[in-house]
């Protein structure tokens, strides 16, 4: 699982040749910190379909600001370019796993 950058989403996100699941997260958040066992897990399991990556809310304001992000965590899931599902807040692997498997 990658960290991402206001100066590197367009490469990573945006030009990634498979759907991207960004997770916008902040050092302060407890909730992000139970999501990273999850996220690695996840980025291990659909390596083939799906990309991983984090974003610091708190170092990247650019893309946090552009995408109207509020709340930590947030995940989007981009899909050639585009951000096709949004949810916010922790949850289980297999509800995550779930909510994304339709834009996947």
């Amino acid at each position: 699982m990658n960290d991402v950058t206001d100066a590197d989403f367009a490469t990573e996100v945006l030009g990634a040749d498979r759907p991207v699941l960004v997770e916008f997260t902040a050092d302060w958040c407890p909730p992000c910190r139970q999501m990273a066992p999850v996220l690695r897990a996840v980025a291990v399991e659909e390596a083939e379909r799906l990309k991983v990556v984090q974003l610091n809310v708190d170092a990247n304001p650019e893309t946090t600001n552009a995408y109207k992000v509020l709340s930590m965590p947030t995940f989007m899931v981009f899909r050639a370019g585009e951000p096709v599902r949004s949810m916010v807040g922790a949850r289980p692997k297999r509800r995550l796993l779930e909510e994304i498997s339709e834009v996947l």
